[in-house]
């Protein structure tokens, strides 16, 4: 893992896409939107669709453009950015943008169905290509203060491996995925093929009912 990319991988369903990925800037701030903009057109294989500077344009937005990627602000007029997460998750790969701190935004983000959370100040023009072009993917990135907003407090690893009745080897799995690795590297840990582990990811978010690595990270971790 570099820098401020704590976590990055993919679920077990996700298949790479391909082409040009289509991106929504949304912030109330304009020189935040011009800035973001400015950093993502470097590079060729990213558009910027579209800007919105509240909550409700956001959501029209979205439908209006169906963006891959929709770089999200928390705090912002109308409509806040963990609402627009909750509507708007299950139409394009949400990555939160921001400057928000706070665990309890952190995990209601995660919870809407954010792929990742990223806070400004903490990334630089590379990082912020590469969350987009993951999240493009269906993959997660998180900075540091969203890793350890999850992680703190830690619930009983034993209570939730009865209650979700995970097998060793699910337990493992999500350990590993807690810990920011992604399916290569969870393989490579535990010397089995990378589809076996996809195999078990599916079944595992089945089992805890989430949708992505972000809500099993934060159900493992103790925020959900």
């Amino acid at each position: 893992m570099d820098g401020d990319q704590a976590m990055n991988g993919h679920e077990g369903e996700a298949a790479p896409a391909e082409g040009v990925c289509r991106v929504g800037i949304v912030d109330d701030n304009a020189v935040v939107r011009m800035g973001i903009r400015s950093l993502l057109t470097t590079d060729p294989s990213i558009t910027v669709v579209g800007e919105a500077a509240n909550g409700h344009d956001a959501v029209q937005l979205v439908r209006r453009e169906h963006p891959d990627v929709l770089l999200l602000d928390v705090r912002m007029p109308r409509q806040d950015g963990v609402s627009v997460a909750v509507e708007l998750s299950g139409e394009t790969s949400i990555v939160m943008l921001t400057y928000s701190e706070a665990p309890d935004v952190i995990g209601a983000a995660v919870r809407a169905g954010a792929k990742g959370y990223l806070v400004h100040g903490h990334f630089d023009e590379n990082e912020l290509i590469s969350a987009v072009r993951l999240a493009h993917r269906g993959m997660g990135t998180f900075s540091p203060q969203a890793i350890t907003a999850l992680a703190s407090p830690r619930r009983s690893r034993d209570g939730l491996i009865a209650q979700y009745h995970l097998s060793e080897r699910e337990a493992e799995i999500i350990e590993l995925i807690s810990t920011g690795a992604d399916n290569t590297t969870i393989a490579g840990s535990l010397f089995i093929a990378e589809k076996t582990v996809k195999n078990h990811i599916n079944r595992l978010f089945a089992k805890l009912g989430v949708r992505n690595r972000g809500e099993a990270i934060s159900l493992w971790l103790g925020d959900a």
